[in-house]
């Protein structure tokens, strides 16, 4: 039996994935051999020896330590594009929030409850609330993967000139882009010629504090900001000076900071709901589950953060799933240990990441515990696992 231990609330179409002949899945378990996790945060939890993955049922994974993990051997999953429509729609949204004052409008009608004559006031005020048509402006996409590409096309279908920038860009994401959405060279283009841009980067040491004092000088005057990637991506303090300055107009994003609130009503700070929609939460939790089935039944790994890639088809009697280091000699060094205890190796598939190595190697018939002793003595060998 597998123990699967949930740190947040996972939608029952999920965790109903899991076959319960074979699993447990609770929030109390206390050795789980997965957990799975939303918002959770786990840097400060100490993990159990039999804890081999993470699902993380979203695609951010701030909330988990995942370089700690790779070091003991725990594969840490996320779902990407699982929420991808629900951030689209969102940012849709947030494109006329920036653009009509609505969010001004409302608060102004809820201060005038249990008035008499209101609606022909509002015919006399409702100029202060004044905004803007998005149908012909420009709109950056900085990030043209699940979510960004969506959000581009999305934006051109409403009439606007699209301009997207992804240095990392894939191939699957490039065919589902628009023909029509313009490439721009770098992010200073974008930023020096869209009226709108839009952010859908994940959070690291090259894009966090991206949007700052320098490069909010670069783009045009009344730009309108929108952030429903990460709050770390943006300067608050340089955006708050930027809006009062009148150089962002509007700024809008998912991501509630103390700084940020009260500061004005051209800021728009949304409590986190961009994954925030049934359909998003069980499509999450849908693909968590199921990524970690696959690598707890056949060590398969798809959609992993930490560790690569790799998936074999399981034909063999047993399979060796081995973590290691990313260095030259390691190979030779497993199956020089199968080869002296007469261990066939049947199929086998390897592939690296970064610092982190994972290999799969199929075996007919059963390995020695000699053999698995040799691999573990491997310097560079983390983890184990022997799945039959």
């Amino acid at each position: 039996m597998y123990n699967i231990k949930c740190l947040n609330k996972i939608a029952k179409i999920g965790t109903d994935n899991f076959d319960t002949a074979k699993y447990t899945v609770s929030d109390d378990c206390a050795n789980p051999d997965a957990i799975l996790v939303r918002s959770a945060k786990m840097h400060d939890m100490t993990f159990n020896p039999e804890l081999v993955a993470i699902g993380r049922a979203g695609a951010g994974v701030n909330n988990i330590p995942v370089d700690r993990c790779a070091e003991e051997g725990i594969v840490v999953f996320n779902t990407p594009g699982a929420n991808a429509n629900g951030v689209k729609e969102l940012a849709i949204a947030a494109l006329l929030l920036a653009s009509r004052n609505v969010v001004g409008g409302i608060e102004w009608a809820k201060a005038h409850t249990g008035e008499s004559g209101v609606a022909a006031l509002a015919e006399k005020e409702k100029s202060k609330f004044a905004g803007c048509e998005i149908e012909g402006k420009s709109l950056g996409v900085i990030g043209l993967g699940a979510i960004g590409g969506l959000v581009a096309n999305a934006a051109k279908g409403l009439g606007m000139k699209v301009y997207g920038c992804d240095p990392f860009i894939t191939v699957e994401a490039a065919w589902g882009l628009s023909r029509s959405i313009e490439k721009a060279a770098s992010y200073d283009d974008i930023y020096a010629s869209c009226d709108y841009i839009t952010l859908h980067v994940p959070a690291t040491k090259d894009t966090t504090g991206m949007i700052n004092a320098e490069t909010i000088g670069k783009m045009k005057d009344g730009v309108k900001i929108i952030n429903l990637a990460r709050a770390e991506l943006v300067d608050s303090k340089a955006m708050i000076e930027a809006i009062n300055s009148g150089k962002v107009s509007a700024y809008i994003t998912d991501f509630i900071t103390d700084d940020l609130l009260g500061v004005s009503d051209k800021i728009v700070c949304i409590p986190h709901l961009g994954a925030s929609t049934e359909e998003s939460e069980d499509k999450c939790a849908i693909m968590a589950a199921k990524e970690l089935i696959e690598y707890l039944e056949k060590g398969n790994i798809k959609n992993s953060v930490n560790f690569p890639n790799v998936e074999l088809p399981h034909n063999g009697d047993l399979r060796i799933c081995i973590m290691h280091r990313n260095v030259a000699g390691v190979l030779s060094k497993i199956s020089t240990a199968m080869a002296e205890e007469n261990i066939n190796i049947e199929n086998m598939v390897s592939r690296s990441r970064g610092n982190y190595a994972y290999t799969v190697v199929e075996v007919i018939g059963q390995i020695s515990d000699a053999a698995l002793a040799q691999i573990s003595a491997i310097e560079e060998t983390i983890r184990i696992r022997v799945i039959s």
